[in-house]
């Protein structure tokens, strides 16, 4: 996951950012409909081998285990930012893009089509499972396990260390660089196996959505179009502000 497509980069708070020339000046969304395939793709991805695990643990009667599914959902998400994520960013998440943009990092004026990007690869993820699996385990759809404030605040914390990590490791050139995908695959699969009995650790309205709207399951779907929003916006910013902070010197 990075700050912005290659096709058109803003200022990065070091400075070292640059602006490349779009691939057709005279269309620009054909230029930037690479990213938005591969945003689609990545997406399509994380819903259909996350949600696939779920719902394959549930007719295998448990084979993969709720420790797998949390480590096919870390797994799957390290897998495309590394094959996504020099062509769009490798975002996979409405919440990321929305962080992203708020913290400059990504242009405001281009968060609509990623959001329409990351949904219709969700939702192809969620239509190839109802046809190849059934509706077992309702396509993997996120539901709380008892009250759902309780789900609405792990997910917003749950967000808000994801995005923390990501801003960290994919727009601060002082962090680990090209690990990004290794770091933030790792927190995925290690809030997943810790919230996701009591939540569902989703953390991404687009892979919370898709299941929903395919398999018709609603309850307290509005916790999960809404906390993880919520977290990734406070991380990056909060982020934003700690590197402007420590690099006084620097403009943001």
């Amino acid at each position: 996951m990075i700050t912005a497509s290659p096709t058109e980069r803003v200022a990065q708070p070091d400075g070292d950012a640059h602006r490349s020339a779009p691939a057709s000046p005279a269309s620009p969304q054909l230029a930037h409909m690479p990213a938005l395939v591969a945003e689609g793709i990545g997406t399509c991805g994380l819903v259909f081998a996350g949600c696939g695990a779920i719902m394959i643990d549930q007719i295998s009667h448990g084979q993969i285990t709720h420790v797998g599914v949390g480590l096919v959902f870390g797994l799957v998400v390290a897998a495309m930012i590394y094959a996504t994520g020099h062509i769009s960013g490798a975002h996979l998440n409405p919440a990321v893009t929305l962080g992203f943009a708020l913290a400059r990092h990504f242009p405001l004026r281009r968060v609509p089509a990623y959001w329409a990007a990351q949904l219709a690869g969700a939702l192809l993820a969620a239509v190839a499972l109802r046809v190849l699996l059934g509706d077992a385990a309702h396509l993997g759809a996120t539901q709380p396990a008892g009250n759902a404030w309780q789900a609405f605040g792990l997910e917003v914390i749950l967000t808000f260390f994801l995005m923390f990590v990501i801003m960290a490791v994919a727009t601060d050139s002082r962090a680990v660089g090209q690990a990004a995908a290794l770091a933030i695959g790792a927190t995925v699969g290690l809030e997943a196996l810790f919230a996701g009995p009591i939540s569902g650790a989703s953390m991404n309205p687009a892979r919370s959505l898709a299941p929903a709207l395919v398999s018709a399951t609603w309850p307290a779907l509005w916790v999960y179009l809404t906390a993880p929003f919520l977290g990734a916006a406070l991380a990056a910013l909060t982020y934003r502000w700690l590197r402007q902070a420590s690099m006084p010197n620097r403009n943001v």
